[in-house]
């Protein structure tokens, strides 16, 4: 099911690269095969997850999520952490949204090598082969992208996540671009930040070859499958992955969701040395003591 509400990119072939550093037939074999392996070993581990600390389970869950993306070769670079509670051991207390540009199906186990958390992620995941089981143990709130009309319902389960202290990645743009340009952030994630009172945590993400050439190659877009996608990772020599942690966006700094999304999504862009039309002054305010404000669109 469609309708002119759902995001979509212009990204297609045309913005992947023609000619990019490969390694071997047999290391990309290899590289598959540990991937796989990796992602089996997580399915066969999540039913004991729920049975450790929260601090050994936090730190499971990035070891796995590490684990993946050294199976496909890609070097995790991390800046900002200040952005983040330093802590796995203890919950942070509150919940925080953390939103990011999507590029790649590795954006979420970028995230999560850095501090597992849920996501907001369409209900087509639920369905994908081993990622969809471990998705949804680990507590996907999953949006129905052809149902406008249980948008509501999902802002509001999302909201008692937030509310109840969980931290959920979201991806606002919707859909996935090449990470040479993004699409604007759409709002409807932030209402529920806004409801659950809790912060927003912008996390900027880029893909670069070894000798620091940004490149669009692990980009899934267009009408490619994950399947496709997933082979062209497999065979790229020298991909790193960085991670750019924005400040935390406070409770109430925002008039709206939308000046709230602006906010997360020029934070970003300015992470990338990227610039788009600012931000409206007068949708940016000073929390106050009423608490924050409640967009009535």
């Amino acid at each position: 099911m469609s309708g002119p509400w759902q995001p979509r990119s212009p990204c297609g072939p045309d913005c992947l690269p023609a000619d990019q550093p490969r390694v071997s037939g047999l290391r990309a074999a290899t590289r598959l095969t540990a991937g796989a392996m990796t992602l089996l070993g997580a399915l066969l581990l999540a039913p004991l997850l729920f049975l450790l600390p929260y601090g050994a389970r936090m730190g499971l869950l990035r070891a796995v999520f590490r684990a993946l993306l050294r199976a496909f070769g890609v070097r995790l670079r991390v800046s900002g952490m200040d952005g983040f509670p330093a802590a796995l051991r203890t919950r942070s207390g509150r919940g925080a949204l953390v939103v990011n540009n999507h590029i790649s199906w590795l954006d979420t186990a970028a995230i999560n090598a850095v501090r597992p958390m849920a996501s907001l992620a369409k209900v087509e995941i639920a369905s994908w082969p081993l990622v969809g089981r471990l998705a949804t143990a680990a507590g996907t709130v999953y949006l129905d992208r052809g149902n406008l009309r249980r948008l509501p319902e999902t802002v509001a389960r999302l909201a008692a996540a937030l509310r109840a202290g969980a931290e959920v990645n979201a991806n606002p743009e919707g859909t996935t671009w090449c990470g040479l340009d993004s699409g604007r952030f759409r709002a409807a994630a932030f209402q529920a930040a806004i409801d659950g009172g809790v912060p927003v945590r912008p996390v900027a993400l880029r893909y670069r070859l070894a000798g620091g050439t940004e490149t669009t190659a692990p980009a899934f877009i267009g009408t490619e499958t994950l399947v496709d996608s997933v082979r062209r990772v497999a065979r790229l020599r020298g991909l790193i992955l960085e991670v750019l942690v924005c400040p935390e966006i406070a409770p109430g700094r925002a008039a709206n969701r939308r000046a709230l999304a602006e906010l997360a999504e020029t934070s970003i862009d300015s992470a990338l040395g990227r610039t788009r039309l600012p931000v409206p002054r007068s949708a940016v305010t000073h929390a106050v003591q009423t608490g924050p404000p409640v967009d009535s669109k």
